[in-house]
């Protein structure tokens, strides 16, 4: 539901209501404007879908969401009629962060969708950039003139399938599978491809893309399948991808530092790696990366003892990062609102 990407349950804070103890009565006014639109555009959904469902919540804003849509009078009238049953299971989003921030998966569906942009007025679809397939050579990154590809492929049965390779198996074997659907489409097309064994590389899959260009016939029929195998030699390529390892060995080293020591000498770890923009090079982290590092630390280590020790440590990383969000020449949008 693109519309409520934003919605978020409440963070637990010093004095902070929770939804558990007063319902939706105690959410501020917009959360719970937020949760209406959210149960009806639901129940819009249910109705076309013929569904009565049994809801199960995990998580205290999921259940406000449970039970408004329960006592929701158009999905009562709803039930009543449906012929098919549902179980649906609300999750708060918040009881996961560490997962949402972690970098574990070696899964190609992931990183395509991290590190490409998004396309725009879409929450869960990125921006593929299709120049590579016409004669306008371009270095231009934003170049606007050629509409971008997407990965929503739904009238391409090859597309759809090797979607579902880079969502269920490894990176490694996924970019073989976008090899082989690309040989097997050339092939069909009387493209003069010459197969070669052994790893897959981004530019050998450009190679073979290239094979397509000039061919407006090859270009329509295998469209959504280009635009798959593009957007994976783009993610490939892209200085983001090289960063998501570096970031999987910092996470391996934060839990067994946390197992080992205390939060404030692991944020002492983290303190001389904040660097202004004068000083970063591409390797190192920039703000964004400080910030998601830190949500992945707290959500990760459970409690934590408080104390003069911790405090020291946190005003010490708060004030570093103050300093760096403020020498950024270009501040992104989430740091712009910080």
């Amino acid at each position: 539901l693109p519309a409520l990407a934003a919605l978020l349950p409440p963070l637990p804070g010093p004095g902070a209501p929770g939804p558990a103890e007063g319902g939706p009565g105690a959410l501020p006014a917009e959360l719970r404007a937020a949760v209406r639109a959210l149960v009806g555009d639901l129940d819009a959904l249910f109705t076309a879908l013929g569904l009565r469902e049994e809801s199960f919540a995990v998580g205290t804003l999921s259940r406000v969401v449970a039970a408004e849509l329960a006592s929701y009078a158009p999905a009562r009238n709803r039930r009543r009629m449906a012929a098919n049953k549902a179980s649906v299971v609300f999750v708060d989003r918040t009881l996961d962060l560490a997962g949402a921030v972690g970098h574990h998966g070696d899964n190609l569906a992931e990183k395509i969708l991290s590190v490409l942009p998004k396309l725009p007025g879409h929450k869960t679809d990125v921006m593929v950039n299709m120049v590579e397939l016409t004669a306008l050579q371009t270095t231009d990154e934003t170049c606007s003139i050629i509409a971008p590809g997407c990965l929503a492929q739904p009238n391409d049965p090859a597309a759809k399938a090797l979607w579902e390779s880079f969502m269920n198996l490894k990176q490694k074997e996924a970019v073989m599978e976008a090899r082989r659907h690309l040989v097997e489409a050339a092939s069909r097309e009387n493209l003069p491809i010459r197969m070669s064994m052994g790893r897959v590389t981004p530019e050998q899959l450009s190679s073979y893309i290239q094979l397509f260009r000039n061919n407006l016939k090859a270009l329509e029929n295998h469209c959504g399948l280009l635009q798959l195998v593009l957007a994976t030699v783009q993610t490939l390529k892209h200085p983001q991808t090289s960063k998501w390892d570096n970031f999987l060995a910092f996470e391996r080293l934060l839990l067994q530092t946390i197992g080992e020591s205390e939060m404030p000498s692991v944020l002492n770890q983290l303190l001389p790696m904040i660097k202004s923009y004068s000083e970063r090079t591409k390797d190192d982290y920039t703000c964004e990366d400080f910030l998601v590092l830190l949500v992945y630390m707290y959500s990760v280590v459970g409690e934590i003892k408080s104390g003069k020790e911790l405090d020291t440590a946190e005003e010490e990383v708060k004030k570093a990062l103050v300093k760096v969000i403020c020498d950024e020449p270009k501040p992104s949008p989430v740091l712009q609102k910080i």
